[in-house]
């Protein structure tokens, strides 16, 4: 016989059940749906597909819904199934400071945040003091919850885990969207936590990619430049830097993304992502550029 047990927020998570059942347990995580089984799905333009699954997430039950039943079904899943039973499970009285910082998380997903800069935004937000293990504790019950992931940083010069500063991606952007009562979203944090939640829905174990690089000012001086790439992602032999961003039309935002492939100069793999509906090519320097569509429902899953 086979048993599976099913967690409840307020009662009991995958952490939990683990404990309980020690080495007798298997955990599975179910993920909203991937933008594949939601294209799959709904099917017609895949730019339009992009932009309904970038605003409403893959939340199954919001997918069935029409377009004003998708924000009233995210909203009191958030409010009542999420952050109602992260502030009953783990005995929380007041759930202001809780609330704040869900805020500052939704706003800043994709940015790089730590306990601390978080602490001093809390701060200059709703001038009130909250301490640093405070913020790194209400952080566990979102991950633990399974409504926040993070993404650490990686050398890849050094190769190897580094720092205290992370980002934050939502296991589903609809969620993320009835948290700022869907004002108009930032594309490019969008696309990005798409992308990053494909990549794990695929297998890929996703670092942000970062590296110090010694160059010359105007002045002849010699400075310490940090450059960052979107995700560093491996799956066995596979190793991929991605650049995840809305256009590169622009000359400042195409040298702005190109410039860390440049510096690194290695055999990884280099691929931007757009927020374009066209297929795969090379640009003059060998970098891979695809759509975001393509990318999505193509090239991680082959």
């Amino acid at each position: 016989m086979d048993l599976y047990v099913s967690g409840s927020n307020s009662r009991m998570l995958s952490s939990d059940i683990v404990t309980e059942f020690r080495d007798k347990a298997v955990t599975i995580q179910v993920f909203p749906l991937s933008f594949s089984e939601f294209y799959e799905y709904i099917g017609g333009s895949k730019t339009e597909a992009i932009y309904e699954y970038m605003q409403y997430g893959g939340m199954p039950l919001a997918v069935l819904k029409n377009n004003p039943g998708k924000k009233e079904y995210l909203k009191s899943l958030f409010d009542t199934t999420y952050f109602r039973d992260i502030v009953e499970r783990n005995g929380l009285r007041k759930g202001e400071a809780l609330d704040e910082l869900c805020n500052i998380l939704s706003e800043g997903t994709g940015s790089l945040l730590n306990a601390e800069r978080i602490a001093n935004t809390y701060r200059s937000v709703r001038h009130e003091n909250i301490d640093k293990q405070t913020v790194e504790k209400y952080i566990w019950y979102f991950t633990d919850s399974f409504l926040l992931k993070e993404a650490r940083r990686y050398d890849l010069k050094g190769r190897s885990e580094i720092g205290a500063l992370r980002k934050y991606y939502f296991a589903d952007t609809g969620l993320r969207n009835a948290r700022l009562n869907f004002a108009f979203p930032d594309e490019g944090q969008m696309l990005e936590n798409i992308v990053y939640n494909e990549l794990v829905y695929n297998g890929f174990t996703v670092n942000v990619g970062t590296f110090d690089n010694i160059e010359k000012n105007r002045m002849g001086t010699s400075i310490r430049n940090t450059y960052e790439v979107d995700f560093f992602a491996r799956k066995g032999n596979r190793q991929y830097y991605i650049q995840v961003t809305d256009d590169i039309s622009n000359a400042q935002t195409r040298t702005r993304e190109l410039r860390p492939y440049i510096m690194l100069n290695d055999q990884v793999r280099k691929i931007i992502v757009i927020n374009k509906p066209i297929g795969e090519c090379l640009d003059e320097n060998g970098y891979t550029i695809i759509g975001i569509a393509d990318f999505l429902l193509r090239f991680i899953r082959e």
